[in-house]
């Protein structure tokens, strides 16, 4: 039996009542090793000396190219409604992070 003539599968999926608020993030750091690749999702807060990872994915290297695909094929649908997402330089500056004068209590 070919790939295409398999029953294609649904999953349910149940999402916590916790969960389904999501987590903001700001800035992604990718790292890996042979097995794995984790990703840190963190919040950088305008004057705050440093960012807050606030949620930390690990995958097998297999997920990790689906979700490179998956992620390319939802950029692209993106783009298509509502146009083009401006690029920036891999390894380029974080972008300013200052939002107005700090605040004092």
């Amino acid at each position: 039996m070919e790939r295409q003539d398999l029953p294609e599968q649904q999953i349910n999926v149940e999402i916590a009542e916790e969960v389904a608020g999501g987590v903001y993030s700001n800035l992604a750091i990718i790292n890996h090793s042979p097995s794995e690749f984790v990703i840190d999702y963190l919040q950088i807060m305008p004057g705050m000396p440093k960012a807050k990872v606030r949620s930390r994915i690990i995958l097998t290297p297999q997920h990790a190219k689906r979700l490179l695909l998956a992620l390319s094929d939802n950029i692209a649908k993106y783009e298509a409604a509502f146009g083009k997402i401006n690029e920036i330089e891999p390894g380029g500056p974080v972008p300013p992070m200052a939002f107005g004068p700090k605040g004092q209590a």
